[in-house]
């Protein structure tokens, strides 16, 4: 369904994120005959610009005040296997499919992956000069239609039930996530690699070292792969080769970063414009991804609480090999794994401090694995003060936490601002 096709309707919203937000506002300036007639909230003073004469209802009475509506537009973080969503008889979509159906996916790259979507999108969009949205700067609702390429990071939320897809697909890696929306892993492989085969995917750019990326389904047999020779891959020093060019300085930290770059280089060249690796000097790291956020005493404190599966923390630590570690790990629980991660930390002989309510096992994980210096924290300052305690010259503190923050922040940002502070005032 395109955006425009919805001027006249009686429209429902579920959820006020930033991407309902955006919608609201485009339907006031763009679309004089429709009403957001429902909105589905669990706090309706969260949105009042999506109130404004709207019935507002909560989950329990949406499926009732939803049968009036001639579509549905859902925030990403509403699962299209909710039940209410399933009784329903009418289109539900995103902001995000609105705006992709709208501009026929064209000139648009889509960029999906577990970890490194946000860093591969925005390394894109740096090295092209173009657009960039979805889950990483502006909702997509809020990008033109037409007008030189846009590159867009798409979420497994966001895939679901998109019914066009862009252009260009670039696809990295598969790993257990988000089982709660999805229902099982089976199923966000399922939802989330879909992407690969819609309609109006012509070109699609794939890691070649990730077998469930490699084996999806395809729309296309225009591929373009990076991660093995004779494409952009990474070396054993970490240096991003293709052919006789060596890149061995690189503007982020860690081996899976380098990868991320190798993605971005594949994504320019198959779109037909010219890579100016010269450019990758002025990138600039996003917040909260292995960032070095203080040093001090000859220690090193790094952010990286984008971190919210097992996978993800392996990296970080992997990316500081030769550095003592002090790792603060734990959150909220999705049913995460800790065996490699706790092995990984044993081998590394890291001292582990756990944060409610995930870190009791990774702990446990750690301990079983040999860990000697492993232990439970209450909070995140307990934590940073006991890293403080135990760093000495030359020490690395990872706050690289393989579970999302909902147990004591509300967002990763939020995790990571919180110990950025608390590392600057340490003693």
């Amino acid at each position: 369904m395109r955006f425009s096709a919805l001027d006249g309707l009686r429209i429902g919203v579920w959820g006020a994120g930033l991407e309902t937000r955006s919608f609201a506002r485009h339907v006031a300036a763009e679309l004089p005959r429709a009403r957001i007639a429902v909105v589905v909230l669990e706090r309706p003073e969260d949105a009042p610009e999506l109130t404004d004469g709207a019935t507002v209802v909560g989950a329990a009475g949406a499926v009732d005040a939803l049968r009036g509506c001639d579509a549905l537009v859902r925030s990403p973080g509403v699962s299209i296997h909710r039940p209410e969503l399933r009784a329903l008889r009418i289109p539900v979509v995103t902001p995000t499919g609105l705006w992709m159906a709208e501009r026929g996916g064209r000139q648009v790259i889509g960029v999906t992956a577990t970890k490194g979507k946000s860093t591969t999108s925005a390394l894109i969009a740096h090295l092209l000069g173009a657009h960039l949205g979805g889950n990483i700067g502006a909702p997509a609702l809020d990008l033109p239609y037409t007008g030189g390429w846009a590159v867009i990071e798409l979420s497994s939320y966001q895939i679901a039930d998109l019914e066009m897809g862009p252009e260009v697909v670039v696809a990295s890696n598969l790993y257990p996530e988000h089982l709660h929306w999805h229902g099982s892993f089976e199923a966000y492989a399922r939802e989330k690699l879909r992407l690969l085969a819609l309609p109006g995917v012509r070109r699609l750019v794939l890691n070649a070292t990730s077998a469930p990326v490699m084996a999806a389904p395809r729309a296309t047999e225009d591929v373009w792969t990076f991660g093995v020779a004779p494409g952009w891959h990474v070396d054993a020093d970490g240096a991003v080769v293709r052919g006789d060019v060596r890149l061995a300085k690189l503007p982020l930290i860690g081996r899976h970063n380098a990868l991320n770059v190798c993605a971005a280089l594949t994504a320019v060249e198959a779109v037909g414009a010219p890579v100016r690796v010269e450019a990758l000097d002025d990138f600039k790291g996003l917040d909260h991804r292995l960032q070095i956020v203080h040093e001090a005493d000859g220690v090193t404190w790094v952010d990286d609480s984008i971190s919210t599966e097992p996978e993800a923390a392996k990296s970080a630590i992997e990316s500081f090999p030769d550095r003592p570690l002090v790792l603060i790990g734990g959150g909220f629980d999705r049913g995460q794994d800790y065996a490699a991660l706790g092995a990984l930390l044993a081998a590394r002989g890291a001292h582990v401090l756990g944060l409610p309510v995930t870190g009791a096992r990774l702990v446990a994980a750690a301990r079983a694995a040999g860990a000697e210096r492993a232990r439970e924290v209450p909070d995140l300052p307990a934590a940073v003060a006991a890293a403080r305690a135990a760093a000495t010259p030359g020490t690395v503190v990872l706050l690289s936490p393989a579970a999302p923050s909902f147990t004591t922040h509300r967002n990763f940002e939020a995790r990571g601002d919180d110990f950025r502070d608390l590392a600057r005032a340490a003693k």
